[in-house]
Parts: C-alpha cells; sequence; structure tokens
C-alpha cells in the first residue's frame, strides 16, 4: 500500500510504540492524526509530524466517532490505522485481600480490547469508502497485542485476557474485510523501552533486557514503527499475528 498522502490514525501516539508508529509513517509521508488522551504532549508530537493531535478515548463510542470525523475533516477518509493505546495493571485473581474488583479485570478489556475493536470498526467504515489501489486494497489496519497473550505472567490475567482477545479478533477480522480491500494484522511486541519501563531503575531494565536470548536488549519504538511500515508495505500479509521480541518467551513471574 501506499503511504504518501494517506490519512493515518494512530491512537495510543503520544509516547512509546504508538509514537514509534506515528513518527514511521510521517516520515513515509503520510498525514498522522494522534488520538490519545494526553493532550499537550500529543499536540506536541503533532506539530513535529506535521500531523493533527485528536483527544480520544477509545473505549466510548461517542469519543472515537468524533475523533474520526476530525480525522476525516482534516485529512481525509482514514487509509491506515494502528491501534496502541492500552493500559497494563497488575492484579492477581486472588490477592491478599481477597478476589480481584471485577471492575479492574473490566477496565483493562474495555480499553484494550473494546477500545482496538471500537478504532478497527470506525476505522474499517472509512476505508470502505476510499478508493482501490491495483491490488484491489483501501486500508490496512495493525492491532498491538502482547507476547502477554501468550505466556501470561502472575499478575496479567486481565491484560492477558485483553491482548489475547486482540489475536482472535486479527484473522476473522481480515477474513470479513477482505471483501473490502482492507488488511489486517496484529504486532505482538515483548520488552520495549516505553515510559513504564524508563520508569524502573537501570538495574531493572538491565535484568529484564537479560531474559531475551538476542538481542539482549530492550526494543526501541522506532522498531516497533518499522515493523508497522512493513507490514503497511507488504500487500499479501494479512490476518497474521507477528511476535516482536528477541525470541524470548515469558516466565510465570
Amino acid at each position: 500500500m501506499e503511504f504518501n498522502g494517506v490519512a493515518a490514525v494512530v491512537t495510543g501516539g503520544t509516547s512509546g510504540l504508538g509514537e514509534g508508529a506515528a513518527r514511521a509513517l510521517a516520515a513515509e509521508g503520510c498525514k498522522v492524526a494522534i488520538f490519545d488522551l494526553q493532550e499537550e504532549r500529543g499536540r506536541q508530537v503533532a506539530d513535529e509530524l506535521g500531523g493533527i493531535f485528536v483527544r480520544c478515548n477509545v473505549s466510548s463510542s461517542e469519543s472515537a466517532e468524533a475523533a474520526f470525523a476530525a480525522a476525516r475533516e482534516a485529512h481525509g477518509p482514514c487509509g491506515i490505522a494502528v491501534n496502541c493505546a492500552g493500559i497494563a495493571p497488575g492484579s492477581r485473581i486472588l490477592g491478599k485481600s481477597g478476589p480481584m474488583p471485577l471492575e479492574n479485570f473490566d477496565k483493562v478489556i474495555q480499553v484494550n480490547l473494546v477500545g482496538s475493536f471500537n478504532v478497527m470498526r470506525l476505522a474499517a467504515a472509512d476505508m470502505a469508502s476510499r478508493e482501490p489501489n491495483a491490488d484491489g486494497e483501501r486500508g490496512a489496519i495493525v492491532n498491538t497485542a502482547s507476547v502477554a497473550a501468550f505466556e501470561g505472567q502472575i499478575g496479567q490475567v486481565a491484560y492477558s485476557a485483553s491482548k489475547g482477545g486482540v489475536v482472535a479478533m486479527t484473522l476473522q477480522a481480515a477474513r470479513e474485510l477482505a471483501r473490502e480491500g482492507i488488511r489486517v494484522n496484529t504486532i505482538a511486541p515483548g520488552l520495549f523501552m516505553t515510559p513504564m519501563m524508563a520508569g524502573f531503575t537501570q538495574e531493572v531494565q538491565d535484568s529484564l533486557a537479560a531474559t531475551l536470548p538476542f538481542p539482549q536488549r530492550l526494543g526501541q519504538p522506532k522498531e516497533y514503527g518499522m515493523l508497522v511500515e512493513q507490514i503497511v508495505k507488504n500487500p499479501i500479509l494479512n490476518g497474521e499475528t507477528i511476535r516482536l521480541d528477541c525470541a524470548l518467551r515469558m516466565a510465570p513471574r
């Protein structure tokens, strides 16, 4: 799929993996709209990329619909959508104070899984209105899961369930949206230098990096962005979940 002049939406694009994706797409000539809740940082990144920032709660249908309308008015219908918005609070099913509050589980599912679907459905509606290229392609969607979808650690039950749901949607969505010329793929990252990771001490970062087979270092957001770019470029890559994790297989804790 071509990049130059194509409208792209990146959720969670103010930092970490989302920012890496937004920068990669902008460098290829996309008109980038960043959807996030962090307004100050979002506007700063958008200005640097020559794009726009739109405040958006991905788990809200009204908020996401308004965000897509604003992006469409500025850049035209979305041709590339990258889902990076997410949360990762840890909580055990049965902790010292009793069973996990149900609202804790629900919140993670709402943001990570429902939010990804919410953006995917609205992006697909935009893409279906675009003129197809020679292959009949109208758009490309990239969702973000996690290695925790496959090897969830203790305390990650909600996060693993939400990311497992993203993986489970991938092939089904690709099959359903094929008739519209829309591809759907998912990236399952391992350990990356995100703002959350940067908050850990160097000792903790080094100990985590030591668990990686090769290379033994944390991934960089720009490397996530590189894979987004490659997925969008390759016209026959569809319905796939790709691990981006240095061959990591997570231990129980």
